[in-house]
């Protein structure tokens, strides 16, 4: 590979990210453009934050499309790839990113609330993955433009593995994408379909402010953080475009944390 390449590994690749127009999604979105990649840039809510992410897409000498689309919605995700594919001429990467919380104690919890997280965190990868897949297999190879015949980056969490009192439906979702991801992986493999995913830990984004925009808050997160710094959207975006790349091109079926150091039960490190 070419010094040109490593720059921009993704050159002449088309990515979908969803849940795109903030925090992890839109750090992602950018990072896809800066490594050469034209760029979907979903959302579902606020269409002049949506936007603004797209023209830092385009500062980067690609295309940016913007598209509203509720990912749990079967019609707005086949539409939604449908666009892309009709203007952008195909599909390569699909990072599923949009995520929501519905908190509440279990006894407390609606149905509405369990539903909602469910439809939205795991049904709504899998709406997504499945009609990029069929896209990926529509097409066909391009060997120059890719090695595999696609790559999906589902955006899980490190509560996949950590269980979450007060968070019950969102741990169930993150759950079912670790399993919903490694399933796929495993049929997709010889078809040269790479999924895997990736498992944030704490990150600085408005869903969890309250987490970190004290001192206070701060120090009592950094409890749970052995690295003692919390993450940054553009860690998590460093990673996806490599899990898109053809740098890691023999990695599927995996969860790469990035966390930096949550999974390693940190109140055991004075020996529990």
């Amino acid at each position: 590979m070419n010094a040109a390449s490593n720059h921009r590994p993704l050159a002449g690749q088309t990515a979908l990210v969803t849940g795109a127009s903030s925090g992890i999604g839109r750090a992602i979105a950018v990072g896809m453009a800066r490594a050469g990649a034209d760029v979907v840039v979903n959302f579902v809510g606020n269409e002049a934050e949506a936007v603004a992410v797209a023209e830092q897409v385009a500062a980067h000498g690609v295309r940016a499309l913007v598209h509203r689309a509720d990912v749990s919605q079967e019609a707005e995700v086949v539409a939604m790839v449908d666009r892309a594919v009709q203007e952008l001429g195909t599909l390569d990467i699909l990072v599923a990113n949009a995520g929501l919380q519905r908190d509440a104690p279990l006894h407390e919890m609606t149905l509405a609330q369990w539903q909602r997280v469910l439809d939205v965190n795991l049904t709504g990868q899998f709406l997504c993955a499945r009609e990029a897949v069929r896209e990926f297999l529509r097409r066909g190879p391009v060997p120059q433009r890719s090695r595999a015949l696609g790559k999906i980056v589902c955006i899980s969490s490190v509560h996949e593995v950590i269980p979450w009192a007060g968070h019950v439906n969102y741990a169930a979702s993150k759950g079912g994408v670790m399993m919903l991801m490694k399933s796929m992986a495993q049929e997709l493999a010889a078809q040269r379909i790479r999924v895997n995913s990736i498992a944030p830990g704490a990150v600085r984004t408005p869903i969890n402010r309250d987490a970190w925009s004290t001192v206070a808050a701060y120090e009592a997160l950094m409890q749970l953080v052995p690295y003692r710094r919390i993450g940054e959207p553009d860690d998590i975006a460093q990673a996806a475009v490599w899990l898109a790349s053809d740098d890691a091109d023999y990695v599927t079926g995996t969860t790469l944390f990035v966390d930096g150091g949550m999974t390693l039960y940190p109140g055991f490190e004075r020996g529990g």
